[in-house]
């Protein structure tokens, strides 16, 4: 969005720095000996890098053609430890361009390598063959840098600036990164004429300075402009851990948004300070809105979807397949729908989630059916702030509200259920809206299914060590989606089975039968006839098998000693193992590992292992449950455990002796 007025409305901010006399000051190439010894620091003192600075300027400039442009300027430098920082070298910036000749430019770029020889800094600056430009798709172009002369112990900094039309949301400032960063700032100046909307993440401090400041933009025409300054020191790496929605959740960052303008001689104009005032522009807005209530195409076709059904859980399951069978997601979010006419998604049969979502919406409304656009926040884009900021939704669902219970749907993937929606979207709330009382309320987005696994292993042990046998295999909920993809990802089932068989050692499979792959009211299955080698070791007269074989845990991917961030697992989770294992009349068992039950507390998830022996059989069962998505910082410890004990007895091994 472009804010333009009359250039006699107002001035351009040249803004005066004097009354931060104690900012401190930063010049592009002023490299001291500090620089080359500075060092990572508390539990990043094994970094690879160090970031000594990392700075940033925010500022408008104005102009008649355009109105309001916002300048974005970064400058960081770093200190290479070892080669495994050398891709630092390599950076990149993404520059935005909207559907007209509006677009992002880099207006300046500085870029270089110092190395300390023999007692003098030696300069390689940015190389004019060192720079590429991408076109990654219709809306991002990406330049692409890369420095010369790396080596251990290299300080490296970039210098560069970007001009920006789209003024809707300035570009936000991360406070760490990967690289453990020493001091790190973003100063923001906003024209008195604009009203943004910060919003903050991450678990650190940021201090923060304000103050309203004198700016000019021609002879005689004086404003002032908010500053904002942001600092931090010592801020630690951001390290990718497991269960999470997305790091850009946890890492302290601060973004912008629009709210509002107060020009001179004009009125105060709210783009998005509100609630109401959201659900006004999107109830009027011809790609979402109005788009709902243009139901033409769902008058005509309706009656040959619901026929004579008069069950409105039946007929809302009608309608949902049709629209998830009958157009195909694009794999893109959206929160307004491509087109202004439903039909045209139809007549194209491909459509984003705003699409296929919205078209599901008219003809539930069509049929009678209480529903409800849902706004959502997916995993990957972060978790909404909770305050209004329309640009933080990137989807949408639908609610509806069916013999006394809410539904949420997503139809954008053929091998849903009822009231399944797809794993990114299961960010914990959503914004559902009455477009017709232009009302709206957060609401709880749970999921209503488990990742459910069931292995039922019947195998025969022989005097050659190999194992013969069966597996059969159910899953349900989202262990049954991830079944359905993983098996059509793949040209044919011989592609399928070679690709079950890859990360499975010593595996030959027989015969295999996948049931109810496209019925959805019965348990899915796989069965299979099985040869298995090299899952058995022999020492002297002693044999040794992990009886869980290829479904144990092998890994506790919660390593840290502490979290600062939950652990979302997006769904609750239960998987059992039941094997029966047949062995030779001249084995007999030397020792079998004991079993026992561990428990969260209040009941928030358990594991459960036993080991029975009965004449030339060993039964073995493997129970795990996670009851909850999400785990608090707080009960990291105790989830942390539970998989460490997860790990260590799944790992135990039955022993046969050989009789002699």
């Amino acid at each position: 969005m472009k804010i333009k007025r009359s250039i006699y409305l107002i001035g351009f901010l040249c803004l005066s720095l004097s009354a931060y006399a104690q900012k401190k000051e930063f010049k592009f190439g002023k490299i001291t000996p500090e620089d080359f010894n500075a060092k990572p620091f508390g539990q990043d003192s094994a970094a690879a890098a160090v970031k000594i600075f990392d700075v940033g300027d925010c500022y408008f400039e104005y102009n008649d053609r355009n109105g309001f442009e916002f300048v974005f300027e970064q400058h960081v430098r770093y200190k290479i430890i070892n080669k495994n920082a050398y891709d630092l070298a390599d950076f990149q910036i993404a520059l935005y361009r909207g559907s007209n000749s509006a677009k992002e430019d880099v207006s300046r770029m500085e870029a270089a390598t110092y190395n300390m020889e023999d007692g003098k800094i030696v300069i390689t600056k940015l190389g004019k063959d060192a720079k590429f430009t991408e076109e990654f798709n219709k809306n991002y172009q990406i330049k692409k840098y890369t420095l010369a002369n790396i080596k251990e112990g290299s300080v490296i900094e970039y210098k560069y600036a970007i001009r920006s039309p789209f003024t809707f949301n300035l570009r936000g400032w991360s406070f760490q990164s990967s690289i453990p960063t020493l001091y790190t700032e973003y100063n923001v100046k906003i024209p008195e004429y604009l009203i943004y909307k910060p919003s903050f993440t991450g678990y650190y401090n940021i201090q923060t300075k304000r103050e309203n400041i004198n700016a000019h933009y021609v002879t005689g025409v004086n404003s002032t402009a908010l500053y904002n300054q942001y600092t931090a020191e010592n801020m630690p790496a951001m390290k990718e851990e497991p269960f999470i929605t997305t790091m850009d959740d946890y890492i302290s960052s601060i973004e912008f948004e629009l709210m509002a303008t107060r020009y001179p001689n004009d009125v105060y104009r709210d783009y998005n300070g509100t609630w109401p005032k959201i659900i006004k522009g999107l109830a009027e807005d011809e790609n979402f809105g109005l788009f709902v209530k243009r139901n033409a195409v769902a008058k005509t076709l309706l009656p040959t979807i619901i026929k004579t059904e008069t069950d409105t859980l039946k007929i809302a399951n009608l309608i949902y397949n049709y629209v998830k069978t009958n157009i195909k997601w694009n794999e893109t979010y959206r929160r307004y729908s491509s087109e202004t006419n439903p039909k045209t998604i139809l007549d194209k049969k491909v459509g984003s989630s705003a699409d296929i979502n919205l078209l599901l919406l008219i003809f539930l409304k069509e049929a009678k059916i209480d529903a409800n656009p849902v706004l959502i926040s997916t995993r990957k884009n972060g978790a909404h702030p909770g305050n209004p900021i329309i640009s933080k939704f990137n989807s949408v669902l639908v609610s509806a509200k069916i013999g006394g219970k809410d539904i949420i749907m997503d139809a954008t993937n053929n091998d849903h259920f009822l009231g399944m929606i797809s794993y990114q979207s299961l960010n914990h709330q959503g914004f559902s809206i009455d477009l017709k009382s232009q009302t709206g309320a957060w609401i709880v987005l749970e999921p209503t299914f488990n990742d459910e696994k069931i292995y039922n292993y019947s195998l025969t042990l022989d005097k050659e060590n190999k194992l013969k046998g069966t597996m059969i295999q159910y899953y349900k909920g989202y262990g049954a989606l991830s079944l359905r993809n993983r098996y059509r990802s793949n040209a044919n089932e011989t592609e399928f089975i070679k690709n079950l068989k890859k990360d499975k050692q010593g595996l030959e499979i027989d015969s295999y039968k996948i049931n109810n792959l496209n019925n959805f009211e019965e348990l899915l299955n796989e069965e299979l006839t099985v040869t298995i080698e090299d899952n058995v070791e022999e020492a002297g007269n002693l044999v040794y098998l992990n009886p869980l074989l290829y479904e144990r845990t092998k890994e506790n991917f919660l390593k840290h000693e502490s979290r600062s961030f939950p652990v979302d697992f997006g769904y609750p989770v239960k998987e059992s193992i039941r094997a029966t294992i047949n062995f030779p009349d001249d084995y007999e068992i030397d020792k079998l590992p004991k079993g026992g039950i561990f428990k969260l507390p209040e009941n928030k998830g358990s594991f459960s292992i036993s080991f029975l022996s009965q004449e030339k059989t060993v039964l073995v069962r493997s129970v795990i449950e996670i009851n909850k998505s999400v785990f608090s910082p707080q009960e990291y410890f105790d989830i942390k455990e539970l998989f460490k004990l997860i790990v260590e007895k799944q790992a135990e091994q039955i022993v046969f002796k050989k009789k002699s």
